[in-house]
């Protein structure tokens, strides 16, 4: 999320969203219902490179590609442009040799990624993926923390690194000087996703894929779990509320807040209606389209 902007990876594009109050009130079908609407503006066609996080940065949008094991630019031209990987990764080559995932930003740029293995061979990172994890400094290329249980999300949070350690359903605070890490408080589901919101934190819970190997033996699987996102109030570490999905959601990949909106709507690009929607700096339309269309 940036300003009025969405940035959402599908399996093979990213795709990005602007926010309309305007049209979200003069909505031909649904007037004033929604309070914001999203409607997609452009469409990058990447491939299928497993985009995990995303985020904007002062070079434009970048994004955590795992099949790749690196990071990257979306860009117009290319699928994508690499800009960085860890030193132990020899080439760039789509065989998710570490299962890159996770992107923490500090002014504008990359500066903490998780990943679930230290490997240089195609998807070797799942010999130990339960706790083979690892934690990195973008800018020096150090390994600051290593055998982790699947670490996700690692996010700058009021000056401290916070990060989620998935195979165990924890949150916690990264000492990158230390390369120690402290848990702030288990959760009751498989933790991925993390946004940060004034005093509060929102944590995504999966529940675990019953049909994975990758996943049913993992020390959280014995736990009683729930798909959701959970809200903790960050100065006392405490839970103030969550949200559950108790049939239609089963995993989240990531969480992102919306500020100042209670009912925001999103378009689509699947289906014709986001066509209708025009926008320039000054102003929005609906467009008029004939009975015989």
């Amino acid at each position: 999320m940036r300003g009025h902007q969405l940035a959402i990876a599908g399996m093979d594009t990213v795709t990005v969203f602007a926010n309309s109050p305007e049209l979200a009130k003069t909505h031909p079908k649904r007037p004033k219902t929604y309070d914001a609407l999203f409607a997609p503006r452009a469409t990058y066609y990447t491939g299928r490179i497993d985009l995990h996080d995303l985020d904007w940065g002062t070079e434009g949008l970048w994004a955590v590609n795992t099949a790749f094991s690196c990071l990257s630019l979306i860009d117009d031209t290319y699928s994508f442009i690499p800009k960085w990987k860890p030193s132990f990764i020899s080439k760039f080559s789509p065989e998710d040799r570490c299962h890159l995932n996770g992107m923490a930003m500090l002014n504008g740029k990359p500066e903490y990624v998780s990943a679930l293995g230290k490997s240089d061979v195609k998807q070797g990172w799942r010999e130990r993926k339960a706790k083979g994890g690892i934690l990195m400094h973008v800018p020096s290329g150090e390994i600051l923390l290593e055998n982790l249980p699947m670490p996700h999300s690692p996010r700058m949070c009021k000056g401290k690194l916070l990060m989620l350690l998935s195979a165990t359903g924890e949150l916690v605070e990264v000492d990158p000087k230390k390369g120690s890490y402290e848990v702030i408080r288990p959760l009751s589901g498989f933790v991925r996703g993390m946004a940060v919101h004034g005093d509060y934190l929102f944590v995504g819970l999966s529940k675990i894929r019953k049909t994975s190997s990758s996943f049913r033996d993992l020390p959280i699987a014995s736990k009683s779990l729930f798909s959701g996102v959970v809200a903790i109030y960050i100065p006392h570490g405490s839970i103030a509320g969550f949200i559950r999905y108790e049939t239609s959601v089963e995993e989240l990949y990531d969480v992102q807040v919306l500020p100042n909106m209670r009912r925001p709507g999103i378009l689509s690009i699947e289906k014709n209606e986001h066509l209708s929607t025009l926008m320039t700096p000054n102003q929005t339309y609906w467009a008029i389209t004939s009975k015989s269309e």
